[in-house]
């Protein structure tokens, strides 16, 4: 088993930090809502689940009724390339409060350059 990079121990972190801070102190936008939204691959879309049962529509759940909206933009089969490309216009559609980046199994799935990988995940958490 490989061991966990430092980049990715401190990826979750920063997940899970943002999942617990959203959850106990919601800060409405404009809309009165405080709104998460997920990007993601198949991990997020449900792929091969009923979408019901997929980690984004349990944490949509559990955040119902204290002001938190859980938006789900994830696709099946999604690489970083492919997110970079379409995440101006979601994020121009949505207006996150919080956005959730959960790519790159694809790219590695692929064999893809990890650089290419690193940068394109680089480029959307500056946009989000």
């Amino acid at each position: 088993m490989r061991p966990t990079s430092r980049a990715a121990i401190r990826l979750k972190l920063v997940l899970l930090l943002s999942l617990l801070l959203a959850s106990t102190s919601p800060v409405p936008g404009s809309s009165g809502r405080y709104t998460i939204m997920v990007f993601g691959d198949s991990l997020s879309a449900a792929f091969g689940m009923a979408p019901e049962d997929g980690w984004v529509a349990l944490l949509g759940n559990r955040l119902e009724g204290r002001g938190i909206e859980v938006v789900n933009r994830s696709i099946s089969g999604e690489t970083t390339a492919g997110g970079l490309r379409r995440l101006p216009d979601v994020l121009a559609d949505v207006e996150p409060d919080l956005v959730v980046i959960e790519l790159g199994a694809n790219d590695g799935l692929r064999g893809l350059d990890v650089d290419a990988m690193r940068t394109n995940l680089a480029r959307m958490i500056e946009l989000s």
